[in-house]
């Protein structure tokens, strides 16, 4: 008896899947840290820390991953980004001038902005090799079109907050209320 090949379209589902595998993986790790910038105007250390942790592994790896030299120094150079913000918060002490303060929020924001997608790309590509071979152009802005937009859709939920979330429902997850949060039926 031999196995017969599933049908194209059954193929092309399978070679879709990981496609949405890294589609919500991304959405998932992006939104909070947007939401949050939305709610409190800052992203929170936790999610900073984690950032770093992420992008210090991803480092490692494209330091020893096999390929050429030149592309793998780019881009651990960018994933360094999360570890130079931390440093710098050694640093400079908090009683230092305003210039010094700046640079480290400087920093903070591209730590941010530039590392939690190129680190987030770099996973993709640590756990999916083929991933830029196998994947045409318009998939990967896809990819990058819907994490963007929940991201940002995600940062403009957090400043309205108060439209469709109480005081309560920040207290009951563990968050600290944010100022103009609505007072709900019980607070």
């Amino acid at each position: 008896m031999t196995a017969s090949a599933p049908p194209a379209d059954e193929h092309q589902r399978r070679r879709d899947v990981p496609v949405g595998v890294a589609m919500v993986g991304m959405v998932a790790i992006a939104w909070w840290p947007a939401f949050t910038l939305g709610v409190w105007g800052e992203v929170f250390f936790d999610d900073i820390l984690a950032l770093w942790a992420a992008s210090t592994a991803a480092f490692v790896f494209v330091l020893v991953e096999r390929r050429p030299v030149g592309g793998r120094l780019a881009r651990a150079l960018v994933l360094l980004l999360p570890s130079v913000w931390l440093v710098l918060n050694f640093v400079v002490a908090d009683d230092t001038t305003d210039m010094a303060l700046a640079i480290v929020d400087l920093a903070a924001i591209a730590a941010v902005l530039l590392g939690i997608p190129f680190t987030l790309w770099v996973l993709v590509r640590v756990v999916w090799p083929d991933f830029a071979t196998e994947t045409r152009r318009r998939t990967k802005w896809l990819i990058a079109l819907v994490v963007l937009g929940v991201a940002v859709t995600s940062f403009v939920l957090g400043l309205n907050q108060e439209h469709f979330l109480t005081c309560g429902d920040f207290d009951i997850s563990g968050n600290s209320a944010p100022p103009g949060c609505t007072p709900g039926p019980a607070d």
